[in-house]
């Protein structure tokens, strides 16, 4: 099972990775990846409503070109993933620009 989703890393920490998922020019979702002795648990937020096939696929993908990476099969208990599908409502940065909030 391949797809050709395109995975952009936004963060990585020590036990803990941020991937943007992209199907050519539309943003599909993200998926948070968290490390812990033997254990890979990864929650992936859809945007867009995708089939069973697809997720696996996507799942597939996370498995071999990002968790294997970092913790092969072979060496670890389980790799959870919870899927959830929704919509980005709000994004916030303390480095926004806020002049337009500040009293004159």
């Amino acid at each position: 099972m391949s797809s050709n989703y395109k995975l952009v890393r936004l963060i990585r920490t020590p036990s803990s990775e941020v991937y943007m998922i992209w199907e050519a020019d539309e943003r599909v979702g993200q998926a948070d990846i968290h490390y812990a002795e033997g254990l890979v648990h990864c929650t992936i937020l859809l945007e867009q409503t995708l089939e069973r096939q697809p997720i696996e696929a996507l799942i597939a993908q996370l498995d071999d070109d990002v968790v294997s990476s970092y913790l092969p099969d072979f060496d670890r208990e389980d790799f959870f993933v919870n899927v959830f599908s929704g919509e980005e409502i709000l994004s916030y940065s303390d480095s926004d620009d806020d002049d337009d909030t500040q009293d004159d």
